[in-house]
């Protein structure tokens, strides 16, 4: 399916930061070529940062403003436990929820597999909200009769996600590239919002950004000079 031919698309993280680190670039490509995008934040990223009591709300705060950067106002928490998802039938009908509020063409989430490559990004929360946006895509979302409270008592009807693209799985496996080249800058404005975390994004983090996505150009045949981020494409139309 072409950019073209995609309407709306959903974004399904464990934390706050997580889209702006893996896909924040991707997000604005789609953005600016007329895409709704919005996103779905399982945890409120409370078990970070100085772990005040505050920290939730500071981190929803910061994801908001990250959000706006790359043209994302439309954003869910689930509040689900930080540093505790487990890919709960819960969880999975809260997705599904999601789903069929925003009808995306395109669901954008974590991969449920570990990238043994660079275990730093493979969090356990990150593949438990993989595994369960998985299951929420397909069946859940577009059987009428699983979660039967969504279409029962909420009034949500079913809906089928067509595209699933997944982040930070195993290199072998990522077969799509989008060329951020142009949108690198909306990236790291979106990557400073988050200071609960690092600080703002200083020069030492965009040079090792654009060394990767550089890299990542390089690997997928987009010619020098260009940046890139990649995922692993699945058809779930069918």
């Amino acid at each position: 399916m072409s950019t073209a031919n995609v309407r709306s698309a959903l974004v399904v993280t464990a934390h706050p930061d997580d889209v702006d680190f893996g896909a924040a670039g991707t997000v604005a490509v789609w953005t600016s070529a007329g895409i709704e995008v919005s996103y779905c934040v399982c945890t409120s990223g409370e078990a970070s940062g100085d772990g005040s009591p505050g920290m939730a709300a500071v981190r929803e705060a910061e994801q908001r403003a990250a959000a706006a950067h790359v043209g994302v106002s439309d954003l869910t928490f689930l509040g689900y436990p930080d540093g505790a998802v487990t890919p709960s039938m819960e969880l999975r009908r809260d997705i599904a929820r999601v789903i069929r509020r925003v009808r995306p063409d395109r669901v954008l989430t974590w991969s449920p597999e570990i990238n043994w490559d660079f275990v730093p990004t493979t969090h356990p929360d990150h593949r438990a909200v993989g595994e369960a946006t998985f299951a929420a895509v397909y069946p859940d979302a577009r059987n009428p009769y699983a979660h039967r409270s969504l279409l029962d008592e909420e009034g949500l009807e079913p809906w089928t996600v067509r595209e699933l693209w997944l982040a930070d799985g195993p290199p072998r496996l990522r077969d799509k590239a989008v060329d951020i080249t142009g949108a690198f800058d909306r990236k790291m404005a979106a990557l400073r919002s988050h200071s609960s975390q690092a600080g703002p994004a200083g020069e030492a983090i965009e040079q090792e950004l654009r060394q990767y996505h550089a890299a990542t150009a390089e690997q997928f045949g987009l010619g020098e000079g260009r940046l890139a981020e990649c995922f692993q494409f699945v058809d779930t139309s069918g």
